[in-house]
Formats: C-alpha cells, sequence, structure tokens
C-alpha cells in the first residue's frame, strides 16, 4: 500500500478550510441587504439623541449671548463713566486757575473790579453772541403785543 502524501491532521485542516468557505458563501446567501428609507433603531435612537442635544443646548446658549450683550454694555457704560471723570478733573484744574474764576464770575455774575463800572443792555444788544435783530419768536409774549399796538395805531393814524 502507498502510502498517502498528507497526513491526517493536513486533511482534516484542508476540509475544514473548505468547509468554512461553504458556510460563508452560503450565510452571504441567505443575509437580506438593509431596507433602504426605513428608519432603523439606531438611527432613531440617533436622532433622539441629537434632538435631545439641542434642547438641552438652547438655553444655555442664549442665555450666554445676552450676558455678553450685557457684558458689552457695561464696557461702554463703563468707558463713557472714564470719560466723563476725565472731563471732571480738566474742569475741576480749570477751578483752581483765578483767571478762570474770574472769568466766570464777569459773565455769569456781572461781577465788575473796584472802579469798574457794569452796564447791562436790556435788549442784548451787549451780548455778543445774541443777535440784534430779533425775531417775534426770540422776544417775550409782551413785547410782540405791545408792538402789535404799536403799529395798529401807527396805521391808524395815518
Amino acid at each position: 500500500m502507498a502510502r498517502d502524501r498528507f497526513s491526517t491532521a493536513t486533511r482534516l485542516r484542508a476540509l475544514g478550510a473548505g468547509a468554512a468557505e461553504r458556510v460563508y458563501r452560503a450565510q452571504s446567501k441567505r443575509v437580506r441587504a438593509p431596507r433602504k428609507g426605513r428608519l432603523t433603531g439606531r438611527a432613531a435612537l440617533l436622532a433622539l439623541v441629537l434632538c435631545s442635544l439641542v434642547v438641552a443646548l438652547a438655553y444655555p446658549t442664549r442665555q450666554y449671548v445676552s450676558q455678553r450683550s450685557d457684558i458689552a454694555d457695561q464696557r461702554r457704560q463703563a468707558d463713557r463713566a472714564r470719560e466723563q471723570v476725565h472731563e471732571l478733573r480738566e474742569l475741576r484744574a480749570r477751578w483752581q486757575d483765578p483767571a478762570y474764576v474770574e472769568q466766570q464770575a464777569r459773565e455769569h455774575l456781572h461781577f465788575v473790579r473796584p472802579g469798574e463800572t457794569g452796564f447791562i443792555m436790556r435788549d442784548g444788544t451787549a451780548d455778543p453772541h445774541r443777535p440784534v435783530d430779533r425775531r417775534p419768536a426770540d422776544r417775550a409774549w409782551y413785547e410782540n403785543l405791545w408792538d402789535g399796538v404799536d403799529t395798529a395805531d401807527q396805521a391808524s393814524a395815518h
């Protein structure tokens, strides 16, 4: 009897590999392809998790944006306050100057130095910032009334 070239173990391994291929081919024919367009359980769970995250993060995100806006407003107010403090410090420094104090007293309180004579013009012509010719809207109501009476008297006299 001729001796087989392959041992029994080698034959079993070859048969096992062939059997495994046949089983794999048979199983691949039986496996169904997933249906397209149908929502799977994993997809539904993923959608639920994403929706939950959106809902859970919506309020904190809104709060964050609101707080950032409030912070920007507070910074603008702080900048304005710094500017006002700077202006007030400059004004305080001006009031420390005796010449500025004298100028303000002469302009607003009509102070004069000893030996000077102060004049106040009732029609405002002494004020260089006021126009000499005042319109009816710039005058007191009683001045307009008397001007109307004077005009009527002049018209009836002619």
